[in-house]
């Protein structure tokens, strides 16, 4: 059953008649019952928040991984999210906010802000308003102790003075501490703050290296947002966290175009590919996954998903389903796992067939 919240009559019909060509925009009104749904979803105790972001390329389509820790921003979650453009390029720092290479956002602007409060610099769509231009996979964690959060929350702080201090060589990164896509990304520093920080000493996190002199990446040994995603969910149900899953779902309509993108695609037409971990799909265009691994992260998603949030087009309000109760995580990992291999097999094959898996994000969910 779908369940609708809205504000007062006079703020649902301002929000309403908003125009068309500024809802979805960098700058233009957000969803009028941001707050409403927020605080149903809080109702929930849960602690912590990962979140997966959906890729928006045709190929290699990594996405981004990001984590909400709850009670550190009043009412709201406040996120942790890995900074793409603080590489110490020049140009990034001409037009981009690089002060902090771990920047920290409330998740109620994470996901639906049109506006930042950490900076005129921060980049729409990726430090904020992320449902415009993609969806996203919130992973919520119950039971994790105090202690732990603030560890994690520590940690972040942590890398963040290592970055301002230009810090070399640290137990989590070889080199200088900044950005970099395939050595020091967003799976990776969500990765070491569980890993050093929270003390999850085996949580596998890789290290990239560079191959014989010359300044090439092995892509093979980075840190992948699902992979690691799936790591951490593998750690949590073995310290006895309970797991539930949120979908965000990406508003359609966003006709913004980033100024800074070389390719002018408004968000609307951009993919918004459940975020692929290494594999034989990884370079795949658009289409279907077939991978065993993809098609298992994406049933384990769906099989212990709770929610469905989306922005309704027409009312430009939030909306949130309550689809289904979540499976308990040893349960959602072994259907997964049988249907994954069951699909994978017959995809191979070439011919139709019914998956016995859903997918997260499809539109049957």
């Amino acid at each position: 059953m779908r369940i609708v919240w809205c504000c007062a009559v006079l703020v649902f019909a301002l929000a309403a008649n908003a125009p068309a060509s500024e809802f979805g925009a960098k700058g233009g009104p957000v969803p009028a019952n941001v707050d409403e749904i927020a605080a149903v979803l809080r109702q929930d105790p849960y602690d912590l928040e990962l979140l997966v972001s959906f890729g928006t390329s045709k190929g290699g389509s990594a996405g981004h991984l990001a984590l909400a820790i709850r009670d550190q921003a009043g009412d709201d979650d406040l996120v942790y999210s890995a900074n793409f453009y603080a590489d110490r390029e020049p140009e990034h720092a001409a037009h981009f906010y690089t002060d902090e290479l771990m920047v920290r956002i409330p998740k109620k602007e994470y996901l639906f802000g049109t506006t930042s409060s950490v900076s005129d610099k921060a980049s729409f769509g990726l430090d904020f308003g992320e449902v415009y231009k993609r969806s996203v996979v919130g992973v919520r964690v119950y039971g994790v102790p105090a202690g732990e959060k603030e560890a994690l929350a520590a940690y972040f702080g942590r890398i963040n003075d290592d970055y301002r201090k230009r810090t070399r060589n640290t137990e989590y990164h070889d080199g200088e501490v900044k950005y970099d896509y395939l050595r020091l990304n967003c799976a990776k520093t969500i990765g070491s703050a569980f890993r050093y920080g929270a003390g999850y000493r085996d949580l596998d996190v890789t290290s990239a290296r560079f191959l014989s002199r010359r300044k090439v990446v092995a892509a093979a040994n980075a840190n992948i947002p699902t992979e690691m995603a799936i790591k951490l969910l593998e750690q949590w149900n073995a310290r006895g966290y309970r797991m539930d899953v949120v979908l965000y779902r990406k508003y359609p309509g966003s006709t913004w175009v980033d100024p800074h993108d070389e390719e002018k695609v408004a968000f609307k037409d951009l993919p918004n590919r459940f975020p692929s971990v290494l594999s034989r799909d990884f370079r795949k265009e658009q289409g279907e996954y077939e991978d065993v691994d993809n098609l298992f992260a994406m049933y384990l998603l769906y099989n212990l998903g709770r929610y469905s949030v989306r922005v309704n087009e027409q009312t430009r309000l939030l909306e949130s389903e309550k689809r289904k109760q979540p499976m308990a995580y040893p349960q959602a990992a072994a259907l997964a796992k049988r249907s994954a291999n069951s699909d994978s097999a017959h995809y191979g094959q070439r011919a139709a067939f019914k998956p016995e898996g859903t997918r997260i994000g499809e539109a049957a969910d």
